[in-house]
């Protein structure tokens, strides 16, 4: 992994690798999730985690065999330059953020606040044009969703207070 100068990043190496594993943990959660289920046959034939079980090894053994073929590989060509990791990140962290506040805070209030730090941070609007957009657009949602196709959506304290 190249670490400073320009054209610096993660090698395309690195990021296989990490992408490998991540998935690989993945495989594994599903085979745990699998055999708390159950993976034998019952009564009624195959239990709950009979074939998320074998699903789970298949994802595990490929990730395997992915991690095999990239290791051998010698690649040192840069992935991503650490700036344009910084840009993506820059969206990345917000959103996990915005989807992580969700159940506290509702979709109505996190939309707001995710979509007028977008618009300021990012798109560098004027205030008017983001409070505008940042509560036209979740009143708009919920007039569509909550009142005219009757799907209600997680709310938070704030709606339950104004007893959306």
């Amino acid at each position: 992994m190249t670490t400073n100068g320009p054209g610096a990043g993660p090698t395309h190496k690195t990021v296989e690798a990490g992408v490998t594993l991540a998935i690989a943990l993945f495989g594994v959660i599903v085979i745990i999730g699998s055999v708390k289920a159950g993976i034998n046959w019952g009564a009624e034939g195959p239990r709950a985690g009979f074939f998320p079980f074998y699903v789970g090894i298949a994802i595990v053994a490929a990730s395997a065999v992915n991690l095999w073929n990239e290791l051998r590989v010698d690649d040192k060509e840069v992935f991503a330059e650490w700036s344009q990791l910084r840009q993506v990140m820059s969206v990345v962290v917000p959103t996990a953020i915005y989807v992580g506040a969700m159940p506290f805070t509702g979709l109505y209030l996190a939309s707001m606040i995710f979509i007028a730090w977008f618009m300021r941070w990012l798109g560098k609007y004027s205030w008017l044009t983001v409070a505008a957009v940042a509560i036209g657009m979740p009143v708009v949602t919920y007039l569509i969703f909550e009142r005219w196709f009757l799907v209600p959506l997680p709310k938070g304290p704030v709606e339950e207070w104004l007893g959306l």
